[in-house]
């Protein structure tokens, strides 16, 4: 595929089988997503041709979520399977003729025929079954797709995709806005489906929970390796080690090779397709394996003075957002050194805490009581009034320096560790993308070295290599941090507090993991009461 201004992959030979998921990764501007449309024919290649099996179908997950509106929730999932919708649609109108002649008999006839043999007589059923289970009720199925929240909207653009067993499916992004719960039901659903999957994420967990292979974007090539995403990450970063051991003998290579597989071989994966998947690991060689040219920014947070005793104190906090009540009665306690990850089903909720504790918001009632010690950094969820200024990133940084640290060099240098090399230290920040503008902003929460930090959804727009550097660095700083995230193993990794925040109070569980606390079987329970 060659733009005007650059090729991004050459002579791409790939070939995806049934019963496998396949995890799409590669830099951000890589190609990934460019790739999917490629295979779905939104894009045509400049070379090469893209084949699908005869009578196979193909599904994706739609990214406008406002291209539905008009029609209802049932509608909507049933149009993921074009052609059994495109007979409902036919069958429907010759039956409501006011004329209805011999030749449209014959014409419904034929359709009917149609109709049975693609199981349409279940259609309306299994889609509703399909919703049900992402947490859409039945009573809203006829509900208008307008009347949503964005979370609901995506859980149904997901059922339309998965709706009726497609071939090859296809999902860009398929974790974005979606809760815990949901990830967790899509994980497993994925991993026991017997057709084909194509999935770009940067939602480690889920990569490595749902993908039997990686598709790695890299070189201006895609090359396709056993194994999901962590025996990608440690098979390329011993490759990097075997590579610069070049005088190291071949057969000690091997067996270091033999006993990384091994190891990982031994737990695969839970899934039914550990075993095939055992076999293929077992047949890689050392030429198999090979470095990756990712980089990845060097993220450090360091304080610049210790908490005191007391950190935070949330009580009876309540807001309402346009007429709706968000938080109601709100209480919580917070220590020194917690790190403490909010969860909730609806984004609305965490992000309005965030804000508040942020002091962006004011509560409606209630009191939020930081400790005296605090130095508290905070990143919103949406950084685009952030860099609304006309200035460069060089110029936009140099704001939050100190003086010691605001001379050209000093910052040139600070931004090089972030990935921003040469002049595009000099772009302006309102035209930087998504993953640039993160980037820029963890710059500032560094210069800021306080030893509180509010982080709202941070990995959002980062590629893998950025998310594993923040991830390591938040698992390193010796402060108190809240955040929020639907990253699975960011939160599992770095949280040792967690809270669950519904409309009617709080599930709050100190010295536990995510694992622990979403596994345990009465906070389940109780989380019901929430909502």
């Amino acid at each position: 595929m060659r733009f005007s201004d650059r090729k991004l992959y050459d002579d791409v030979n790939l070939k995806f089988t049934p019963g496998n998921c396949y995890g799409i990764i590669g830099a951000n501007g890589a190609g990934k997503s460019t790739f999917l449309k490629i295979l779905e024919g939104q894009l045509t290649p400049t070379t090469g041709t893209v084949t699908l099996g005869p009578n196979e179908r193909m599904s994706s997950l739609k990214q406008d979520h406002f291209a539905y509106d008009d029609q209802t929730i049932m509608n909507t999932v049933l149009q993921g399977h074009d052609r059994l919708y495109q007979v409902m649609t036919e069958k429907d109108a010759l039956y409501a003729k006011p004329d209805f002649s011999d030749a449209d008999g014959m014409k419904a006839a034929e359709l009917e025929g149609e109709f049975a043999e693609m199981d349409g007589w279940n259609a309306e059923s299994d889609a509703s079954q399909l919703l049900q289970s992402l947490d859409i009720p039945e009573a809203q199925h006829q509900h208008l797709m307008k009347d949503l929240s964005e979370s609901e909207k995506i859980k149904v653009l997901l059922a339309q995709a998965l709706f009726g067993k497609p071939d090859v499916l296809l999902l860009d992004e398929p974790t974005n806005g979606l809760d815990p719960q949901t990830i967790s039901w899509l994980e497993n659903f994925l991993a026991n489906y017997e057709n084909t999957v194509l999935i770009v994420s940067h939602d480690r967990h889920f990569l490595n929970a749902a993908c039997t292979h990686m598709c790695d974007v890299d070189f201006g090539r895609i090359e396709l390796f056993v194994g999901n995403y962590d025996f990608w990450l440690q098979s390329s970063e011993l490759a990097l080690k075997l590579r610069n051991q070049a005088n190291a003998k071949k057969e000690e290579q091997i067996q270091q090779l033999q006993e990384f597989i091994a190891r990982f071989s031994a737990n695969a994966s839970k899934s039914k397709q550990a075993t095939s998947r055992k076999k293929q690991l077992d047949k890689i060689t050392l030429d198999d394996i090979k470095p990756s040219s990712r980089k990845y920014p060097f993220i450090k947070f360091t304080p610049e003075r210790e908490l005191g005793n007391d950190l935070l104190r949330v009580e009876n906090v309540s807001k309402t957002i346009d007429g709706q009540k968000v938080l109601d009665q709100v209480s919580f306690i917070l220590r020194p050194g917690d790190k403490t990850a909010l969860i909730s089903r609806s984004d609305a909720t965490t992000s309005t805490l965030m804000q508040l504790l942020a002091g962006t918001l004011t509560p409606d009632s209630g009191t939020i009581t930081w400790g005296v010690t605090t130095n508290r950094a905070s990143m919103p969820k949406d950084l685009n009034p952030e860099f609304s200024d006309n200035l460069n990133i060089l110029e936009w940084l140099r704001q939050f320096a100190s003086k010691e640290e605001s001379d050209n060099t000093f910052l040139r240098g600070f931004l090089g560790q972030m990935l921003f090399k040469g002049d595009e230290v000099l772009k302006e920040v309102p035209v930087l993308s998504g993953g640039e503008k993160v980037r820029s902003y963890l710059s500032k929460l560094m210069l800021s070295k306080a030893n509180v930090l509010l982080l709202d959804d941070p990995t959002n727009h980062l590629d893998l290599e950025s998310i594993t550097s923040l991830n390591n660095a938040l698992i390193d700083f010796t402060g108190s941090m809240i955040f929020t995230s639907h990253d699975h193993q960011f939160i599992q990794t770095i949280a040792d507090h967690i809270i669950e925040v519904g409309p009617k109070g709080i599930v709050d569980r100190a010295d536990t993991t995510y694992d622990e606390f979403i596994a345990h079987q009465d906070v389940q329970e109780k989380v019901q009461t929430l909502y």
